[in-house]
């Protein structure tokens, strides 16, 4: 018997999206003109002017994804929003149709997909746990040995018997996921969702979906854009960009060609920015005064910001953090941190300029993103938005012998080592 528990072959899914031309507004005598005309062209044979009409077009989430995954595989599916991943998991768990294409399943599947996820508003805690084992195939009594690991783990002893409608969105994850996970299925599909809870919670789902799939030998289709908990969690990787994927590969290389591929490039962001407070008109990074493809960390990285305030800003930051290629922070950099006047800004334009020394970055693949707030008031959220892929590589004088990029971490550190003999 094989061990392929799922197998994808050629998946595609369409949607039609259809776009209303924009109308102003129009008064009765407008809509009766407009019938009048109407009728003239129906008798005159003259066709409609298609721009006053609603438009269509076809939107394809998948395009020919294929891939086999084995019992007892961890599979984390990455990308950008967009990608096709959530489109990807519906339909692995019957929940949409594709166009074209199939997918085989071989065992009983449980998904977490989104906040409360198969359960009935009005039901109880206890009630929507019996209900959700029923549909996935277990009796009663099964039911009733799982129930208080399932309470315990969703840390809602007290609520079970309180109807689900009255649920903090944390409440709800905590129970759903407990379900999914302790109601044995052999394929456990989770999205994003586990994103709701605390980073305790976080962790312990973690470690929970890890026995799953090493202890129990059950499969883990596992969502998400934090890539430490990706490589925490997974043995194999899928990426995807615009709906499309090469397929299943180690997790290393998918979240390697991820880091390549997905983040925004310099040169693909359109400026002006504006939010209403602050408008960045660019953001150069660059080195020897040139934009360059690798970065020598030898040298110095320079950083250029142009923004403009619409209005006297009180409490203003402005800066870069930079993070690894697995979403981790290394450091910030703001200039208010060093400079006390910055903080108070006034209504105006204004260039700063930023340096990341020499010889402090390790060899490897980071994200600068430009960061912007007023502390404890507004996050103006321009990290999203404007952040730059650095590849950096050492110095060709630098002593890489024995160096592993993963092993040795981010930061070079040189404390003007002495040597001398005792």
């Amino acid at each position: 018997m094989s061990d392929t528990v799922i197998r994808v072959e050629n998946l595609s899914k369409k949607y039609i999206i259809r776009h209303q031309q924009a109308q102003q507004y129009t008064a009765l005598r407008d809509v009766i003109a407009d019938g009048v005309k109407s009728i003239g062209r129906r008798l005159s044979g003259a066709k409609q002017d298609p721009s006053m009409g609603p438009t269509q077009e076809e939107f394809w989430a998948l395009k020919d994804v294929s891939f086999e995954v084995k019992q007892g595989d961890r599979i984390g599916i990455i990308g950008r929003n967009g990608a096709g991943k959530s489109t990807l998991l519906k339909i692995l768990s019957r929940i949409t149709e594709p166009t074209r294409g199939g997918v085989t399943l071989n065992g009983r599947v449980a998904s977490l997909l989104e906040v409360g996820t198969g359960f009935h508003p009005e039901l109880t805690g206890r009630e929507n746990i019996y209900l959700n084992g029923a549909i996935l195939g277990m009796g009663k009594v099964e039911i009733k040995k799982k129930f208080d690991g399932i309470v315990n783990f969703a840390e809602v002893e007290r609520f079970i018997d309180t109807p689900v409608k009255h649920y903090s969105s944390g409440m709800y994850v905590r129970l759903a996921f407990a379900v999914a996970a302790h109601l044995e299925p052999e394929i456990l599909i989770v999205d994003e969702v586990l994103a709701v809870g605390d980073a305790a919670f976080q962790k312990k789902c973690l470690g929970k979906m890890e026995d799953v799939a090493d202890k129990e030998g059950r499969t883990v289709l596992f969502v998400s854009h934090s890539m430490t908990a990706i490589l925490a969690l997974c043995n194999y990787g899928v990426f995807m960009k615009d709906g499309t994927t090469k397929g299943k590969q180690l997790v290393e290389e998918a979240i390697k060609e991820y880091s390549i591929q997905s983040e925004t490039s310099i040169n693909n962001i359109e400026f002006p920015i504006n939010n209403g407070e602050v408008t960045i008109h660019d953001f150069c990074v660059t080195q020897n005064s040139f934009n360059v493809l690798e970065y020598d960390s030898g040298k110095p990285i320079d950083i250029k910001i142009c923004f403009e305030t619409s209005k006297n800003l009180t409490l203003f930051r402005m800066g870069v953090f930079l993070k690894s290629n697995l979403g981790e922070s290394i450091f910030r950099t703001l200039i208010a941190d060093w400079e006390a006047d910055f903080e108070n800004l006034s209504k105006g334009k204004y260039v700063c300029n930023g340096q990341i020394p020499a010889n402090l970055i390790a060899a490897g693949t980071y994200t600068l993103e430009l960061h912007s707030s007023r502390y404890g008031i507004t996050d103006y959220g321009f990290g999203d938005l404007i952040n730059v892929q650095l590849t950096v590589k050492f110095p060709a004088t630098y002593n890489t012998a024995h160096i592993e990029e993963r092993k040795f971490g981010s930061i070079i550190i040189n404390p003007e080592w002495k040597l001398k003999a005792i």
